[in-house]
């Protein structure tokens, strides 16, 4: 070894995040071709004593390769492979690791940790070396197992690029994205990178006592009054301490700015935290730009930017006097920018861009951008750095960085200070963009899954709420729906697909849709519901779900239901305002399978309220739900103007209570009935002549009820509909029913199951155009399957 070693350093232990490393880079021949600084600390030789000489005579190997006496290798690291000559003869592929002891005269025994990686590129470099004293390593809860470099590099090098995508390989724990801004970094400061632990991934600087800022101006006040003295001052350590304090200080900042960003998903937040962090400490404006479909939560943008691409600004922040920016360049605005300018470059090129001092015609060019707004004031002698927001390789945005003409100006250390920070940056702002753009995704499929429930039905107006879980992620499997069925009835439904996302939300659409066409078949409530078990079991195991389903007849003022593990319903009896449970067989939920299910019929009177909602409303964790469902009965009690109003007022009285996570769906209906005089019933025998008996008798009903003027449609649509049903229908009868409800509902029920269809009548044929007839006439029509048969009905406004 060199017998000018400069002499052993105080030992002082490492901390987390500032571990000295030597770096060595081999060549094919095994020569050493880089030999950093901390190499020299750590071996001994200067760089110009180790370039070009076998990397065997100078680093710890094994046996007879190594000067006896001056290296002893030995097993110490968990036994993780051969000793480093192995890996400097080539006889080894893939990454090592090992300890070794340096024993020299006059120098304190040593014992260093070493890490060999491979490198296959272009270059004649061939072997990474890294090596740190073991000594560094020890301190509380620091274990010598815990440590791994990540990559160190003192300077570029041949081949550099290779290693730098080879580094995903040699850390498999690394992702492509993080590996590449590591080495871009590294590459640029020169200062190695550690991973501590299993979790942390810091950057690291040689921690060689370096000073702060008091401690350099300090140190050079000494230095000038050393050099007025006369005495030597060794220039070359003075200027790398103060280069190792200038890194150190920029990674506490970009360690300092990664723990002010990211507290939030979500994006506006984010946005604020980016810019607030900079400023004052790095720059004195800060404005934000970012692509619109980034702002209007929409997927990845498309191709690269362009001229005609529009940016809009979504943050400025300044430390000018209040309202100086405000004015011109306005939060919100959207525009493009042309191709001259530099933030053009940054955002097709996707990297930083320095102007030390924006000139008077830079100014002028940028300016001319801002109609009728003169920004030239504003931006005019000062230093501009122009950094990308990239994510996946991909500019989300950019921010524009300012400095006081005062101010020192942006150098290439601020460059890449700035493009670190807006790596990071990036990367949480698209984290908060798929958030927002997974969330849109979940509310909008859980808002078309819901249905539109018409609020007011025959006999019985309606009113629903839904509220989305606190959670994560909201979207959920609760639903409501109301179904028209023939005889003026209605189907209420609530259910409740257990767990949250988008699986449970898409296993509510089946389920809903299923209990759609299951309703429309006029199945009775305990038959849907078997008939929705078995399908949720042939559809998966983990398919369960909670269901509800009620119908409600006006005319016989009654309710059937069946319940399928559900939330019990409430009843407001509208005689005395009294709210109660209804007792009905719980049931075991949907998809359990082999569980009988119960209909009951429950007697209303016109005015009373059904309330339905599900578990999330009245189940709060660490509560028992008996206490929601006695608040639920409460407020359902209490008086409302409106329907609104009532769904309002429990919504209060059981969302206020914390510790709700779930989503919740609630339904409410007034049974308001309908009264006998507004019902007229007729049984028509299947001969021909009855198409005029239902014409009359429906002409004299009208009259009656005050409704003439709709006699002369109702007459032509009463006609198709009963002489479809006398010349097709099986049996030996129908009915005709007509209904003054809020509308007037006309239905001609027979014994045929088979549904009538609409045909495409040509001008020469005789039939097929009574359902086109009524379709064209009628406000709304429809054809439905029955227990009996079915029913063909129409539907006109009332004047």
């Amino acid at each position: 070894m060199d017998s000018g070693v400069p002499p052993t350093p105080p030992q002082q232990y490492a901390v987390a995040g500032r571990i000295p490393l030597a770096v060595v880079v081999v060549d094919g021949d095994g020569l050493v071709s880089h030999w950093s600084t901390g190499a020299r600390r750590l071996f001994g030789p200067t760089r110009e004593e180790a370039v070009g000489r076998p990397a065997v005579d100078l680093l710890p190997v094994t046996g007879a390769l190594a000067p006896e006496g001056e290296y002893d290798s030995y097993d110490g690291y968990g036994g993780l492979g051969p000793g480093l000559d192995a890996s400097l003869n080539g006889l080894t592929s893939y990454p090592a690791a090992g300890r070794a002891r340096l024993a020299e005269p006059g120098r304190a025994r040593v014992d260093v940790l070493w890490w060999a990686y491979p490198m296959v590129g272009p270059g004649e470099e061939r072997l990474l070396v890294l090596a740190a004293d073991a000594a560094q390593f020890v301190g509380e809860d620091q274990r010598v197992e815990r440590i791994a470099p990540g990559f160190a590099l003192h300077t570029e090098f041949p081949g550099s690029d290779e290693l730098a995508r080879r580094l995903p390989e040699i850390l498999p724990s690394m992702s492509v994205q993080e590996s590449t801004r590591i080495v871009s970094q590294v590459l640029d400061l020169g200062y190695p990178v550690l991973e501590f632990s299993h979790h942390d991934r810091v950057p690291v600087t040689p921690d060689w006592g370096v000073p702060r800022r008091a401690e350099r101006k300090a140190r050079q006040q000494a230095a000038e009054a050393a050099a007025a003295a006369g005495r030597a001052v060794d220039t070359a350590d003075l200027e790398q301490d103060l280069e190792y304090a200038a890194v150190r200080e920029r990674l506490e900042f970009l360690n300092e700015v990664s723990g002010r960003i990211g507290s939030s998903l979500d994006l506006a937040r984010t946005i604020q935290e980016v810019s607030a962090a900079v400023v004052p400490r790095f720059t004195d404006v800060a404005g934000t730009y970012l692509r619109e479909q980034v702002i209007a939560g929409e997927g990845f943008p498309d191709g690269p930017p362009d001229a005609t691409t529009m940016w809009h600004r979504v943050a400025l922040e300044h430390v000018d006097e209040p309202g100086r920016w405000d004015d011109v360049v306005p939060v919100g605005e959207s525009m493009p920018f042309p191709e001259h300018t530099p933030f053009f470059q940054c955002m097709t090129t996707g990297d930083p861009v320095l102007v030390p001092r924006i000139s008077e015609q830079m100014g002028t060019a940028i300016a001319s951008q801002f109609e009728k707004r003169d920004i030239r004031p504003l931006i005019s002698g000062r230093s501009m750095l122009v950094v990308p927001l990239k994510a996946r390789n991909v500019v989300l945005g950019f921010m524009i960085l300012l400095r006081h003409p005062e101010r020192a100006l942006f150098n290439d250390m601020d460059r890449v200070t700035g493009a670190e920070l807006a790596a990071r940056a990036g990367l949480v702002l698209d984290n908060a963009r798929m958030y927002t753009y997974q969330e849109n995704v979940a509310e909008t499929l859980q808002d078309s899954m819901l249905p539109q429930v018409t609020p007011r039905m025959a006999g019985c107006d309606t009113a629903t709420r839904y509220l989305p879980g606190t959670l994560l992620g909201r979207v959920g499997g609760d639903w409501f729906d109301s179904i028209k069925l023939p005889g003026s009835r209605t189907a209420l439904v609530v259910g409740d697909v257990m767990g949250h996302g988008l699986n449970s939300a898409a296993m509510m659409g089946q389920l809903r849709t299923a209990v759609q066409t299951m309703a429309a078949l006029d199945l009775p409530p305990e038959q849907l519901l078997r008939n929705l078990d078995d399908l949720a079991q042939r559809l998966g195991e983990h398919y369960l779900a909670t269901c509800l389903y009620a119908v409600y007849d006006p005319i016989g003022n009654e309710l059937q239901m069946a319940n399928a593990g559900h939330v019990p319903p409430v009843i407001v009896r509208a005689a005395d305002g009294r709210s109660e449970l209804l007792d009905l067989p719980t049931g075991a939920p949907i998809g359990v399978g082999g569980v009988p299910f119960r209909c009951v019929r429950v007697p209303v009177a016109p005015g009373d309220r059904l309330v339905m909602c599900t578990d999330g409303l009245v189940e709060v964790r660490g509560e028992d739900i008996g206490v929601g469902l006695a608040t639920l009965c409460e407020s359902a009690a209490h008086p409302a103007a409106s329907m609104d109003d009532a769904c309002d007022t429990i919504i209060r009285s059981l969302n206020t209570r914390g510790g709700r996570k779930d989503d919740v769906a609630l339904l409410m209906a007034r049974l308001n009935g309908i009264d006998p005089e507004d019902v007229a019933v007729w049984e028509l025998s299947r001969e021909p002549r009855e198409a005029a008996r239902a014409r009359r008798l429906v002409r004299g009903q009208l009259r009656s009820w005050g409704l003439a003027e709709l006699t002369e449609t109702v007459e032509l649509l009463v006609s198709e509909v009963v002489t479809n049903a006398v010349r097709h229908a099986s049996g030996r009868s129908a009915e005709l029913r007509l209904v003054r409800a809020g509308s007037l509902l006309c239905e001609v029920a027979d014994e045929d199951h088979n549904l009538p269809a609409m045909l495409d009548a040509r001008p020469a044929d005789e039939l097929g155009r009574g359902l086109r007839v009524v379709s064209s006439l009628a406000r709304e029509w429809g054809t439905s399957r029955t227990t009996e048969g079915k029913t063909v009905w129409f539907e006109l406004a009332l004047p």
